[in-house]
């Protein structure tokens, strides 16, 4: 199985690289890159990515306000505590997504490191929680026809970046930006989660947005089928 993958991601590569199909038509039939979702609804998606700190405040406040969330996880980030991120799944409204097995540039590998790092996290992921993801975040936002060649043999409908990164990388919160509507809101599983939370909570509320679940909204848009 992993061979006729690596394999069908080798000769599309070398399609895309040949332009076997036109200059015009490099990408096509490839999943897209989304950063931002094309929407009239008043909605913005909260995402969160990794896994590594387990905050239970934060996990409270995603349950007790039933916020539609999309979870990047790394396998490795869920296989202490599980109950953490099925709790999630189970109370709340989160779906577990694709971040790669262990967070590599995927630009920077050869077929077969691609498909094992998102087609093996898939699969850790399916094993895990019961479905397989169909998004997949590309660790750094990196990411290139190649890559998209490798995520779409692996099954993913769409490679999601984001808008705007509310997570606190160090002492002082980052300038919180004005929402608007599809905007993609990046978050991580850090020590100061529950807090870049709420704000991001309370940024939609200023902007007369509600959070609402992605892979709806991106099918909604015809950007997925």
């Amino acid at each position: 199985m992993r061979r006729s993958r690596v394999v069908l991601s080798v000769l599309a590569a070398l399609s895309l690289g040949l332009g076997v199909a036109g200059s015009a038509q490099a990408g096509v039939g490839l999943p897209p890159v989304v950063a931002h979702v094309p929407t009239q609804d008043k909605v913005v998606f909260i995402t969160v990515d990794d896994g590594w700190h387990h905050d239970p405040a934060a996990a409270q406040l995603l349950i007790e306000r039933r916020v539609p969330v999309s979870l990047f996880l790394l396998p490795g980030a869920t296989a202490y505590d599980g109950q953490y991120f099925t709790g999630l799944v189970e109370q709340g409204r989160a779906t577990v997504e694709n971040h790669t097995v262990s967070h590599p540039d995927l630009t920077t590998l050869d077929a077969a490191g691609k498909d094992a790092e998102v087609c093996g996290a898939g699969e850790q992921v399916q094993a895990a929680f019961g479905r397989a993801p169909k998004l997949l975040r590309p660790p750094y936002g990196a990411v290139n026809d190649e890559v998209r060649v490798a995520a779409k043999a692996c099954g993913i409908k769409a490679l999601v970046t984001w808008t705007h990164d509310f997570t606190t990388w160090g002492d002082t919160p980052p300038p919180t930006p004005a929402l608007k509507a599809g905007d993609i809101v990046l978050l991580h599983f850090t020590p100061t989660l529950a807090a870049d939370l709420q704000r991001a909570l309370d940024a939609a509320r200023a902007a007369g947005l509600k959070p609402a679940a992605l892979l709806p909204q991106l099918r909604a848009a015809g950007i997925v089928s």
